[in-house]
């Protein structure tokens, strides 16, 4: 791959990622409350439980990536 081809890739995936966005914004909150509740449905029909220890690894993980990110 050329370097000129890798912009026009890089710059296609950064229009899909703001047309995503835009979508994502545009979406009704009705739809938007519909989507969550499948999500927790679909926890509760799997019989996943939360662990409150990996909780508390995840969330430590994403603070380390956040605190990576924004220097």
């Amino acid at each position: 791959m050329t370097k000129a081809e890798a912009r026009e890739f890089a710059e296609r995936w950064r229009k899909v990622n703001l047309a995503e966005v835009e979508e994502l914004r545009s979406t009704p909150l009705e739809v938007q409350l519909r989507q969550l509740d499948s999500l927790r449905t679909a926890f509760e029909a799997f019989g996943w439980e939360e662990d409150p220890k990996e909780v508390e690894e995840v969330r430590d993980r994403w603070n380390r990536l956040r605190s990576l990110a924004l220097g």
